[in-house]
């Protein structure tokens, strides 16, 4: 399974994987070459890129730079070892773990984000992944404000074989959501996931709605939504940290699921929104199928970029 696990990051991270590793010396994992000072500039550069941030980008090429002068052999195998040992470090605690808790049933995910993240996708990819592992799981279709968006759900749920809450457009989106819950409920699902509507974190009547969707499905569990998960464009890079302590302020955030990895050379973003918030990754997308989404491992994303 983790192989499996590993190639998918591999296959996601493969900008990422390309722009890194052949400043370190490792094209296509054969070669490995000896730094010099020209080649800790361009991997500075290559960091930076990648969207890890300053003080992650720092942590690095501090630690690199020290062995460098210690060993003016250094290869670039080495330093790739460094970088994912700082890596691994920064990432300590960043990986989510969902089991379904038979108590509560149904457990309620809320998935939130601005237009454009992959939310409707993720919901119901997210669903498909604890069906295959034997969960009963529900979707609601809380995203009343586009119609595209209604029509969408509606069509990965007959993909992917999941039931759904639905009511037409323009429908009051917390409505929808106590609806989802109350037959949850009813018809014993283990999980009911929420696919909000993607609100521009900037408008503040916006943000009220979804506030509204959290008191509404609190009256049939106090405890409810039990997990509300930011769903962020990995492609975004760096300018979706913002965004992220803006939710996080509003909703007190429990958790990320970061999408679109496959599609950019800026994964590190990943990194610095962990590093500002604290927040553990549950899933990250890699693809367009739906096993593409994938639980999240730092060991599996520190070795697809750094080999």
């Amino acid at each position: 399974m983790f192989g499996n696990l590993f190639q998918k990051f591999k296959e996601g991270f493969r900008k990422n994987t390309v722009t890194l590793q052949k400043f370190f010396g490792k094209v296509g994992g054969l070669f490995a070459a000896k730094l010099d000072a020209a080649t800790l500039d361009e991997l500075e550069e290559a960091l930076y890129a990648a969207d890890f941030g300053v003080e992650t980008t720092g942590d690095i090429l501090e630690e690199i730079r020290t062995a460098y002068r210690q060993d003016k052999a250094l290869r670039g195998q080495d330093a790739a070892k460094i970088g994912a040992a700082v890596l691994t470090r920064v990432l300590v605690g960043a990986e989510g773990r969902f089991q379904p808790d038979p108590a509560l049933r149904p457990e309620v995910i809320a998935l939130i984000g601005v237009n454009g993240a992959g939310k409707t996708t993720t919901a119901a990819k997210i669903a498909w992944r604890l069906q295959q592992d034997g969960h009963k799981v529900i979707l609601g279709a809380c995203d009343t404000f586009r119609a595209a968006a209604n029509a969408q759900i509606h069509v990965w749920a007959e993909r992917l074989s999941v039931e759904l809450v639905s009511s037409k457009h323009g429908a009051d989106a917390a409505a929808v959501a106590f609806d989802t819950v109350q037959a949850a409920r009813a018809r014993g699902h283990s999980v009911a996931i929420l696919d909000t509507a993607g609100r521009l974190h900037t408008k503040g009547h916006l943000l009220e709605e979804l506030k509204k969707i959290g008191r509404v499905v609190q009256k049939l569990d106090p405890a409810a939504p039990h997990h509300r998960w930011l769903v962020v464009d990995g492609s975004l890079g760096s300018n979706s940290i913002e965004q992220a302590r803006v939710f996080h302020e509003s909703f007190g955030l429990t958790g990320l699921v970061i999408t679109k990895l496959d599609g950019t050379s800026r994964g590190g973003a990943l990194v610095g929104i962990y590093r500002a918030l604290k927040l553990p990754v549950y899933f990250v997308g890699l693809g367009e199928q739906p096993d593409d989404l994938q639980p999240f491992s730092t060991q599996a994303y520190v070795e697809a970029l750094f080999g």
